[in-house]
């Protein structure tokens, strides 16, 4: 009987994971079609072929859905590591990247900054899993050996680069640039860059 355990075990995980792919890919799917002021819980799950409380089991919120839908698509960007390109150069691929990820996307743009920024508890897990992956990408685009404050400052910098494109002050082109010369300031001069 044992044996029967961690196949149950391992079929209910993997029909969760199912349900969750489907709303994550449900969120983006309706956000092409929908403003974040619009979108509904209720509708992507609709869209995703599962109950409402299905969805609600596994994100609390729609801010907490898109967050998580930008996280997965965050994942999936290649990460820039090649050590025969010069510091500066992965940084700025890695950066351009991840700010990308969106950028033909407005409403998933618009809804990734909202629900990020979003006074609600159930974003904070994804709010920590970007985080931690978004520093992860800087740091590993640097290399090892570099200081911690400047994977949180460019970390910084990116989130801020964000918002901006939110609040519709840059476009992404135009964040890109600024991204550019502010990993160039910022490793740019330092001894580790060469």
């Amino acid at each position: 009987m044992p044996p029967t355990a961690p196949v149950i075990k391992r079929r209910r995980n993997n029909r969760a994971q199912v349900t969750i792919r489907k709303l994550l890919e449900a969120t983006t799917d309706e956000l092409r079609e929908s403003t974040y002021a619009d979108m509904t819980v209720r509708a992507v799950a609709a869209r995703a072929g599962v109950s409402p409380t299905s969805a609600y089991k596994y994100f609390p919120s729609k801010s907490a859905l898109v967050a998580d839908a930008y996280f997965r698509q965050l994942q999936d960007v290649p990460m820039f590591v090649d050590v025969n390109q010069p510091v500066c150069e992965r940084v700025r691929a890695t950066l351009r990247a991840m700010a990308f990820i969106v950028a033909d996307h407005p409403e998933m743009a618009s809804a990734c900054a909202s629900a990020l920024i979003a006074d609600d508890p159930g974003v904070d897990p994804a709010r920590r899993k970007i985080a931690v992956e978004v520093q992860h990408r800087i740091s590993a685009a640097l290399g090892p050996g570099w200081p911690r404050e400047i994977v949180i400052v460019l970390w910084m910098t990116f989130n801020g680069a964000l918002i901006a494109a939110k609040g519709g002050y840059l476009t992404y082109d135009q964040i890109a640039t600024h991204l550019d010369r502010a990993v160039d300031s910022m490793v740019g001069g330092h001894p580790d860059a060469e």
